[in-house]
């Protein structure tokens, strides 16, 4: 979206379309909800000249600093969201930003959120587009999960971040899908 808002204004600004910036469009989407399945507000995956970024809007939430994490499953039962599984993590490693041994796919930065209850993430993923599609967009999909407290960048398996508040299931978009196949 960033990247769009970016073309856009270049086009406005010189009147032409510059080759060197990328075409950027939207993989997937998660609506976030809490376990009373209110909205949470949601999450985007984008993908610009083979580089993925993951964008979170929170809304409604707790304010403070909240743990983010890919998830390995594309389920989000509630209350606890325990059926989007561990964290997304296909190479085995440990959890953690800060830890030694990590990190891995499923590790984001924290989630801050205002005293009106909104926050915002803009993160790159790690990893080629068509690597990430494999691993996001497996057989059991994938989603995102926002915790009650913050992540603290190393213990693992989860970073001290405490219960799941919020939760959404990746969901490819259309564009994506005839893309991919």
């Amino acid at each position: 979206m960033i990247r769009t808002i970016l073309l856009l204004s270049a086009v406005l600004a010189t009147g032409s379309v510059s080759a060197a910036m990328p075409t950027a469009h939207v993989l997937a989407t998660a609506s976030l909800v809490a376990a009373d399945g209110t909205s949470r507000g949601e999450a985007t995956l984008i993908e610009a000249g083979g580089v993925v970024t993951l964008n979170v809007k929170g809304l409604g939430l707790p304010p403070g600093d909240h743990g983010a994490h890919l998830h390995a499953i594309g389920k989000c039962d509630a209350p606890g969201f325990t059926t989007a599984g561990p964290h997304l993590n296909p190479a085995g490693k440990m959890h953690g930003m800060m830890n030694p041994q990590g990190s891995h796919l499923g590790d984001l930065p924290n989630l801050s959120v205002a005293a009106d209850g909104t926050g915002s993430l803009a993160f790159r993923i790690d990893g080629s587009a068509a690597a990430l599609s494999h691993d996001l967009f497996d057989a059991d999909g994938s989603a995102i999960v926002i915790h009650a407290a913050a992540d603290d960048y190393k213990t693992d398996p989860s970073g001290n971040s405490g219960p799941r508040i919020a939760c959404g299931v990746f969901v490819r978009t259309p564009t994506d899908t005839a893309q991919a196949e």
